[in-house]
């Protein structure tokens, strides 16, 4: 796993794993954002809000997840294949 893809990984689990799993939707996530859609992810030279990743990935994830980890598999899964990350 590269070091973007590590760092990325422990600020989405921070991020999202005080959500109230299971979680539906994207909605469902805001709540635990620390600034809400706005929460900026950094990691190397990749940057993004909370915001601007649902947006694009929101056809890569398949909803509703029962944990934190299978959620963050499916960010970074989208976000590569993106080409984000």
């Amino acid at each position: 796993m590269s070091d973007v893809k590590a760092e990325l990984r422990e600020q989405f689990l921070d991020a999202f794993g005080g959500a109230d799993f299971p979680v539906e939707n994207q909605m469902d996530l805001v709540p635990a954002l620390p600034d809400g859609p706005a929460t900026k992810f950094e990691a190397g030279d990749v940057s993004f809000t909370a915001m601007e990743m649902a947006a694009k990935l929101g056809s890569e994830q398949e909803f509703p997840y029962d944990t934190a980890e299978a959620l963050v598999d499916d960010i970074l899964d989208g976000l590569e294949a993106k080409g984000m990350i």
